[in-house]
């Protein structure tokens, strides 16, 4: 018998857990469940019979690594801050290792004795990143296969909500860390137009005139993520002219996100003393230079009750902390609501001196609040990769991301089989 230990039981998790709880009698598994609180941990397992939950402190090793050297694999589905840990005790201890988070330059710098020791390090195994890179590199691998020549390459992903749930002015509910949604793209972006290397500011992102309309979803607005220059060598475009990785948001997400961060409401490097101040005062103050405050803009505002005159009372804190707060309170999934993601790929390539374009999408919606399309979309490539390897399929040693061959193939061949299937267009 094999066990599989998770640590984190986060929202992220649902169908990971669920999926490998189901396969657990037909592959001969045991799954462990570790979380910082045990009745989340409780709640996942469900009282399946190949489950067991247990307390997770990771500062304490005693509540970890005993189970850690018992089990044959490791998921971890915490913080990316606390991966470095967990890899380097899965070295130590001769256990495969899987995670949902971009690949660090200090765990890739374990590659070396991850070979050695005969391991499969594999990140990067969720939706995006994940799922986009190896349905990418499939389509990337067909084409070169051709003798097609790359020029183009446009890949967009977002975690969105489902029409039939959609409540809000804001058309947007969250289904992963709120945080990374307050701070998405502070840091501006970085891509490739006409062959150039161009740097947008982060006032400049939330353009809501930047649309792409995607195959039984509609028209959606796209800002570019942070850096997409490495992923152009990574998938191997040496010809290409414009490169881009972007993240889907409703235009209407967009026009109204402009506005709170041109007015600073984004911000989270200076704190203030929110106890005696009323939101309608702070928010009101932040936005009183903002010359384009139209009557949709305000509707959207005052829904997250930037407006209201209750005191915020959060201590010291930074416009980001408290905006966070509004958006959980307020754009929060309710119970039966659907979330939805969507993907597309837009690809431009010469071939026989004529030039072709081939868009793939992807549109996967969840069955409620808590197995979310964000849950099943990151759980299911994880679950898959992990039986692959338990099962010496994907045998590839040393820290990878999955853009070989031999990772996506028979991972995305079974993500069809689960229904989670591209729509081409050539």
């Amino acid at each position: 018998m094999q066990t599989i230990l998770i640590l984190g039981a986060g929202k992220s998790s649902t169908v990971l857990i669920r999926t490998l709880l189901e396969q657990a009698f037909q592959e001969d598994w045991t799954v462990w469940v570790a979380d910082g609180n045990i009745s989340l941990a409780n709640q996942k397992i469900a009282g399946h019979p190949r489950g067991c939950s247990y307390y997770l402190d990771l500062d304490q090793q005693d509540t970890w690594h005993p189970l850690l050297n018992a089990s044959d694999l490791v998921i971890s589905m915490l913080p990316p801050s606390c991966h470095l840990t967990v890899a380097s005790a899965c070295l130590r201890s001769g256990k495969h290792f899987l995670n949902a988070s971009y690949l660090s330059p200090e765990l890739k710098q374990l590659n070396e004795a991850v070979q050695e020791r005969g391991l499969v390090f594999l990140c990067e195994m969720g939706l995006d990143p994940g799922i986009d890179h190896m349905s990418a590199m499939e389509a990337i691998d067909q084409i070169h296969q051709k003798g097609g020549r790359i020029e183009k390459f446009y890949s967009h992903c977002g975690g969105l909500i489902a029409p039939e749930s959609d409540d809000n002015p804001w058309h947007y509910k969250i289904s992963w860390n709120p945080r990374n949604v307050v701070l998405a793209g502070n840091e501006g972006a970085r891509f490739l137009k006409d062959g150039q290397p161009v740097l947008l500011p982060y006032p400049e992102l939330f353009d809501p005139g930047r649309t792409v309309s995607i195959p039984g979803a509609g028209t959606y607005a796209w800002y570019p993520n942070r850096d997409s220059m490495p992923y152009i060598n990574l998938y191997g475009l040496k010809d290409v002219y414009d490169f881009v990785r972007s993240t889907l948001r409703h235009p209407d997400f967009c026009k109204g996100w402009k506005v709170l961060v041109e007015s600073g409401c984004t911000d989270d490097s200076e704190l203030i003393d929110s106890d005696s101040t009323s939101y309608h005062d702070f928010f009101r103050s932040k936005l009183k230079n903002v010359p384009h405050l139209d009557d949709h803009i305000e509707h959207q505002l005052d829904f997250l009750g930037l407006f209201q005159q209750k005191l915020i009372q959060m201590g010291r804190v930074s416009s980001a902390q408290i905006l966070q707060r509004q958006l959980e309170e307020k754009l929060s999934l309710n119970k039966d609501d659907h979330d939805m993601i969507l993907l597309l790929h837009e690809i431009g390539y010469r071939l026989n001196n004529v030039y072709r374009e081939v868009k793939l999408s992807l549109v996967v919606k969840g069955e409620d609040a808590i197995y979310t399309a964000m849950a099943k979309t990151v759980g299911l490539p994880l679950a898959i990769a992990a039986k692959l390897i338990l099962n010496g399929v994907i045998m590839l040693p040393g820290v990878h991301i999955p853009v070989h061959k031999s990772i996506y193939l028979p991972v995305l061949r079974e993500l069809e089989q689960k229904s989670v299937r591209f729509t081409v267009e050539d």
